[in-house]
């Protein structure tokens, strides 16, 4: 995925509201950014950082700069567009760089799906064989060395891991994927500590056969490319646990 138009470059002043942030460029201008992440962020927006920021020509807009990137005072790159993430699975499916998810003809987004009334983030399907259903995350949470997910209780993610479940009891294929979208991240963990629940629940729909994938990226201005596998390191179930 390239960056067309080039990222430019700001300052990150603050973050607020969630979706917006103040930003300084090189040249002492400021501009109010619109993000399109409604997470914590985590280590992602501390003011100082470096933002790297898009820029849309629809005249509708109301904050025409989007914040792509952010570059630590650490040299960190993050990718803190959780847009982008079901963009970059999607473009290395189908440029057959993710082997695990190879020999489907046919690529589906946003298909309705579950009882909870759900949207897949990516279905594929070939004859002959099931269906998978794929559920993209962003990882971004960088801490003691190690990456989690979630960086905040989520209830949504918790449905969409029973949704997976659910795919398997009917004999289709079901994937957890995530995207690792931090330089400094090289093995994930689920958030135990933050989403006990949600740590839990992977680790028994990883039981009913959900799959779960970890892939890196190489992140820059110019753009972004999932590259490898990256570890996840082996869950723990709490005892005396039992999900409905």
């Amino acid at each position: 995925m390239d960056f067309e138009p080039a990222l430019q470059p700001a300052t990150l002043i603050k973050r607020y509201k969630r979706f917006l942030a103040d930003v300084i460029t090189p040249d002492g201008t400021e501009l109010t950014l619109h993000c399109a992440n409604t997470g914590a962020m985590t280590g992602c927006a501390t003011p100082g950082d470096t933002v790297w920021y898009s820029t849309s020509d629809n005249l509708k807009r109301k904050y025409p700069h989007s914040w792509e990137l952010t570059e630590t005072q650490q040299k960190h790159w993050i990718c803190v567009n959780t847009l982008r993430a079901n963009q970059l699975v999607r473009e290395a499916i189908n440029e057959q760089r993710i082997p695990e998810l190879s020999g489907y003809s046919k690529l589906t987004t946003e298909v309705k799906y579950g009882a909870e009334n759900s949207r897949i983030d990516l279905m594929l399907q070939a004859e002959n064989q099931p269906d998978c259903y794929i559920e993209v995350k962003s990882v971004t949470l960088l801490q003691e060395g190690l990456g989690f997910f979630p960086d905040a209780v989520t209830l949504r993610g918790q449905k969409h891991l029973r949704e997976l479940q659910s795919m398997t009891e009917q004999g289709q294929r079901a994937v957890l994927f995530f995207a690792v979208l931090h330089s400094g991240i090289e093995s994930v963990s689920a958030a135990h500590h933050i989403d006990p629940r949600y740590t839990d629940l992977l680790k028994y729909v990883q039981n009913k056969g959900v799959e779960v994938m970890c892939y890196g990226a190489e992140l820059s201005a110019e753009g972004m490319r999932l590259t490898k596998r990256v570890p996840l390191l082996t869950l723990s179930i709490s005892e005396h646990k039992t999900f409905g």
